[in-house]
């Protein structure tokens, strides 16, 4: 598994204190973040505006990929495939527990080929399920 400096050095980003401590909270983590959970969990250490260009730069760099929500706010991810600046490959299913809000990439189970009409072409496919996880059924 790779390190958040390891992280850091591949996408050619300088490795800086907020960085790396924004980047542990995705590697630490299982389900995706709202940008107020990454400035709760950095001990006001940051700024809005720091949080927010990093996770911009990360998006961009193919290190974490936006999640859309019902309500249409952002929630972040951390790519586990091999993305790259430009070039997000995040065309999974995405799972929303009803009970605790956590929200879970499904790496392993792939958002469904849509045939669209002609003159139509995608530029972006997002899937979102809702339920129950394994942690709120076991308990």
């Amino acid at each position: 598994m790779e390190t958040q400096a390891d992280i850091l050095k591949r996408t050619g980003l300088s490795i800086t204190e907020g960085r790396k401590q924004i980047l542990d909270l995705f590697l630490e983590n299982e389900g995706a973040l709202a940008h107020a959970d990454i400035e709760k969990q950095t001990d006001a250490a940051f700024d809005r505006v720091t949080v927010y260009r990093t996770l911009q730069t990360f998006v961009d760099k193919g290190i974490i990929h936006q999640i859309p929500t019902t309500d249409n706010s952002v929630l972040y991810a951390l790519c586990k495939h091999n993305c790259a600046q430009g070039h997000h490959h995040d065309n999974h299913v995405h799972f929303i527990c009803d009970n605790c809000d956590k929200t879970i990439c499904l790496d392993d189970v792939t958002v469904p080929a849509v045939k669209l009409p002609a003159g139509f072409k995608p530029n972006k496919f997002a899937m979102i399920v809702s339920g129950a996880c394994r942690e709120c059924q076991a308990g």
